[in-house]
């Protein structure tokens, strides 16, 4: 995905180009994480002796202060429906695998979390404090005990089938698209009207694959209806861009300067903005699926949906998304810390919102940074970079930043046999789609007055028109 605009020295960029891979490969994870814990429950039954244990005296028990931890950290993805396969829900469930589950948050595996703890403070942190860790480990340690179910917190409520607010608006894919077992598939668009009425603001969205198991990535764009993007693709039915007669509507497939709704990858978080803040939807727009597909040995089809909560009141923020990308990127066989860096300057004022770092296999650290005009660097976000689970990191409290600040983005890149998941060591690696290339992307979404447009956005005033910017 590539969006360009003249913004002195940033390319942050209007043109999208919409082979970016957000995704992460989750399964990949949560299967061995999950086949870790089911490896256990047989034995952890056998050595309890009991269906429902005990406590000792100072024991923590299931009911009083393991569930609480399990609810606010865990059951957004552990529980049935979700995407992780083992759900965290009952303590039956939970009681069979107490000791993996100790062991899995004591060395941090879980919850997945990689920013560097130095830097920065995230509103979507699921991390568990040592006080929680402690409990977990020593739950397990006890036996996990049950307790009383009468020291159980309420059940958490979720919206059926999701992850946010009960949705006001779900639009979903007509035509499933058929996947099969093997082989590699050519992103596939889907073209779907939103018949929305009236414009619309919207502070949440989830998408939910019927196939989760099977998308490595999924965009979804907002075509306004005075849009010309791919005006003569089929609506409402799986396309390609080799299947597009008109060769510059096969180049669009992959260009655009459509605004971005969302981004998902299994695993990745929905995008739910503060009050005051949303994305915009003209009325009359389609909204336009990107999806990345990929095989495992079965197949099957995909209907994507994405479900969509409105504003209640018109909000006084603009949320657009913006990158700092390197295409030029050329990673030597062998480099083990490879260094590739990006800069460029805001053209206006924003509210610096939240972070996606994206990378490939290959992938190794990423880092976003504030340059100041004395040429100190104020670190923003340190991530130790993990292909197959690929975050958000959404800022506690968002940070204001004035025309011409001058942002950084950092990557380093393994391309050297210590790196477990590199195709090919001996390659000479540059950018590309496939998970086999590479790419160095650096999202950041950011907050902006509510009638200024992504386009409008990069209108330079001042001495910033002037291109006295920081180089």
């Amino acid at each position: 995905m590539r969006m360009t605009a003249a913004c002195g020295t940033l390319t942050i960029e209007v043109r999208v180009r919409t082979a970016i891979v957000k995704g992460a490969i989750f399964f990949l994870l949560t299967a061995f994480l999950t086949s870790l814990l089911l490896s256990e429950a047989v034995k952890s039954q056998h050595s309890s002796g009991a269906n429902n244990p005990q406590a000792k005296p100072s024991s923590p028990t299931f009911y009083k202060d393991v569930l609480p931890i399990l609810q606010n950290h865990c059951q957004s993805c552990h529980r049935p429906g979700e995407i992780a396969p083992l759900p965290l829900v009952t303590y039956e469930q939970t009681q069979s695998v107490a000791r993996k589950i100790g062991a899995a948050v004591a060395m941090k595996m879980m919850p997945p979390w990689f920013a560097d703890p130095r830097y920065g403070h995230f509103a979507n942190d699921p991390s568990l404090t040592e006080e929680e860790i402690k409990t977990l480990v020593t739950w397990a340690e006890n036996a996990a005990p049950a307790g009383d179910p009468r020291d159980a917190p309420p059940a958490k409520k979720w919206a059926a089938g999701w992850n946010i607010a009960e949705p006001n608006a779900i639009v979903t894919m007509p035509r499933p698209v058929a996947l099969p077992a093997n082989g590699e598939i050519e992103y596939t668009y889907e073209i779907v009207p939103t018949h929305f009425a009236q414009d619309r603001w919207v502070q949440m969205a989830e998408l939910r694959p019927s196939s989760p198991a099977h998308v490595h990535h999924a965009v979804v764009y907002i075509r306004p209806p005075d849009s010309t993007w791919l005006k003569h693709a089929p609506l409402g039915v799986p396309f390609t861009a080799s299947t597009l007669i008109d060769p510059d509507e096969r180049r669009q497939a992959h260009e655009t300067t459509s605004d971005l709704l969302l981004v998902y990858a299994p695993g990745s978080s929905p995008d739910q903005w503060s009050d005051g803040m949303a994305k915009f939807v003209p009325a009359g727009s389609d909204l336009v699926f990107q999806m990345h597909y990929t095989t495992n040995g079965k197949a099957d089809e995909d209907r994507t949906s994405i479900g969509l909560v409105f504003a209640k009141n018109p909000p006084k923020q603009r949320v657009i998304t913006l990158q700092l990308n390197n295409h030029a990127l050329v990673i030597p066989p062998g480099a083990d810390d490879f260094r590739v860096e990006v800069q460029g300057t805001l053209p206006n004022d924003a509210t610096l919102l939240s972070f996606f770092p994206h990378m490939h296999l290959r992938g190794k650290r990423f880092e976003y940074d504030i340059v100041h005009e004395d040429g100190t660097i104020e670190p923003l976000l340190r991530v130790n970079y993990h292909f197959h689970w690929q975050l958000s990191y959404r800022l506690a409290k968002p940070r204001a930043l004035k025309a011409g600040t001058r942002l950084r983005a950092v990557a380093w890149y393994d391309n050297s046999r210590n790196n477990p998941h590199n195709p090919d060591p001996e390659k000479t690696v540059t950018w590309g789609d496939q998970t086999s290339d590479e790419m160095m992307v650096g999202f950041f979404d950011v907050a902006v007055p509510a009638n200024v447009d992504k386009w409008h956005y990069f209108i330079r005033h001042g001495a910033e028109k002037k291109g006295e910017t920081a180089h």
